[in-house]
């Protein structure tokens, strides 16, 4: 079993295709949605846990539940502006969690779910990551922040993996951006 990281696929949300048109050079929705599907399931297995760190759907239940259904792995979502949708009951028992925020541990590595980029986060100051989306890649990475935009614009418009985000962080150098410092009593 793989994890996976993923936020801003906007499946059904026309107007993402104008706004991202560089990374989504779609002619329709479908086109798009069919792709993003297409290149999910290219990298995610059936028992994968795949956590997405918002803006999941866009519009019905109905098209919510199509989308998920040809989704590959367990989708824990984190919500995010656009996740509306998500709230339908029928939608919410698809997803195998829904919350506002999350605080989880892969491999025994501290990671903070939020849609939104943090500056400052519970156990930043001990090497605990940050993922999140909503920016679609318009912010400067931080090579001193132990955070990163695991968005599909940023990314191939696919998910990326653990090891992946192992990768990104151990290229950067952590420093305090306010009062706290590793002590060993904390």
């Amino acid at each position: 079993m793989s994890v996976w990281f993923t936020s801003d696929h906007h499946f059904g949300h026309a107007g993402i295709l104008e706004w991202q048109a560089e990374t989504r050079p779609f002619a329709s929705v479908d086109e798009m949605d069919a792709e993003l599907v297409r290149r999910w399931n290219a990298r995610v297995a059936p028992g994968d846990m795949v956590y997405h760190v918002g803006d999941l759907f866009w519009g019905s239940a109905d098209h919510a539940l199509a989308i998920l259904r040809r989704l590959n792995g367990q989708v824990y979502l984190i919500r995010g502006n656009h996740d509306r949708t998500a709230d339908k009951p029928t939608v919410r028992k698809k997803l195998a969690a829904l919350k506002d925020m999350a605080s989880i541990r892969v491999n025994g590595q501290p990671i903070i779910l939020c849609h939104y980029a943090m500056r400052v986060w519970n156990r930043s100051h001990y090497g605990a990551w940050q993922l999140y989306g909503h920016s679609h890649g318009s912010l400067p990475d931080d090579p001193n922040a132990m955070s990163m935009d695991v968005g599909v614009d940023c990314h191939g418009l696919a998910p990326v993996s653990f090891d992946e985000v192992a990768s990104v962080m151990s290229r950067k150098a952590w420093k305090p951006v306010d009062h706290h410092t590793p002590t060993p009593k904390d």
